[in-house]
């Protein structure tokens, strides 16, 4: 799939997924909002933070958005791909335009050669059965048990961008069982959110998306199909997204704050070495997490071969405490987004044109 179209789609798709409500507002909105992507081992290669403006007026949206790769090396060669750049959606003309302010370029994709492209991805997927996905675990050696998923209301609350807030996190898990040596992982995602319910500006971004999603061939109002359409995503976990997927639906309010954690472990979890080499001593004690973090560590085995030494954790923002994961579980990559501004002030006429000096990219002619 395009990394374009993979951007477009995961857009639309947390969309989606947020619980789409909406009522009948009619008003300009510009949401700013800082975005981060944090990896240990293999998974800190796509490390990344940056800034997003989004501007929804009607069913026309712009977002600018600046990402910075934190590894140099990685920021050298992706550098196209990186930095500041721009997506324009007019639902009403039936176009996507993905712009790199950088080169001054542009790419004009429709809603048709998005289905197109998303089932392309999602047939392939099924045909090859995930293996050329990226994964934490071998599809191939894994034996999907029964997934399970909770929500917990904490109670806690905060302020983000000056709109009050409560915490709901929602935790599915699914044990994957080697099939060589009948070991039991488990991978976890934890959506973490802060939902502000008075955030009545929220009503025309669902809308929005609401008829975002409509465009992808999505029904709103079908929890099973916004989880099939976000199976194309997140193909390789379909146990667990549908479980969240269906959550999902039940939470009110607008996330001002969110994290999605991948997370993996579990109390069961048991790395051949680790294993052996507490076995060889008899003094030490049984600590799963221990042994979690050597798997997230090594990723041998059934788990991803490359051997990266973890960077130091992030500090956590001093008025939220860390999401709480699964006993015996590492986080591998945290997804996590914050709402820093809100202005309802009209946008500018030219917001939503391709500028002038821009050209369409060679091979891409609309």
């Amino acid at each position: 799939m395009k990394r374009g179209t993979i951007r477009t789609a995961a857009s639309a798709g947390f969309g989606i997924l947020l619980g789409l409500t909406f009522s009948l507002a009619q008003a300009d909105i510009t949401i700013e909002r800082t975005t981060s992507v944090e990896g240990v081992g293999a998974m800190a290669f796509g490390n990344m933070t940056g800034t997003s403006r989004t501007i929804i007026s009607g069913d026309k949206s712009r977002t600018d958005s600046d990402l910075r790769m934190q590894s140099k090396i990685v920021g050298f060669l992706a550098r196209n791909a990186a930095g500041p750049s721009a997506e324009i959606v007019l639902l009403d003309e039936d176009k996507i335009y993905h712009l790199n302010i950088n080169k001054k370029e542009y790419t004009e994709t429709t809603f048709e050669q998005l289905r197109a492209d998303m089932q392309r991805a999602s047939d392939q997927a099924t045909s090859n059965g995930d293996k050329k996905q990226p994964s934490a675990v071998d599809q191939s050696k894994c034996q999907w048990l029964p997934a399970k998923v909770s929500v917990d209301k904490s109670g806690e609350k905060a302020s983000f961008a000056g709109y009050d807030s409560e915490r709901v996190t929602i935790t599915a898990t699914q044990p994957c069982q080697d099939k060589d040596t009948g070991s039991i992982c488990e991978v976890a995602l934890v959506v973490d959110e802060w939902l502000a319910p008075g955030f009545t500006e929220g009503s025309e971004v669902r809308k929005f998306y609401a008829a975002y999603a409509q465009k992808m061939g999505v029904d709103p109002a079908n929890s099973q199909d916004a989880t099939e359409k976000a199976k194309v995503l997140f193909s390789q976990y379909k146990g667990i997204w549908t479980e969240i997927a269906s959550k999902m639906q039940n939470v009110k309010g607008y996330p001002v704050r969110s994290s999605f954690t991948l997370a993996l472990g579990g109390t069961q979890c048991k790395d051949s070495n680790a294993a052996q080499a507490q076995s060889e001593s008899a003094d030490t004690p049984h600590n799963p997490a221990d042994i979690a973090g050597a798997v997230a560590g090594k990723l041998t085995g059934l788990f991803q071969k490359k051997k990266t030494d973890a960077p130091p954790a992030a500090q956590p923002t001093p008025a939220v405490t860390p999401v709480a994961l699964p006993p015996g579980d590492v986080a591998l990559i945290t997804v996590s987004s914050q709402l820093t501004s809100v202005s309802t002030s009209s946008a500018a006429a030219d917001a939503f044109i391709v500028p002038a000096d821009f050209k369409i990219q060679a091979g891409k002619t609309p």
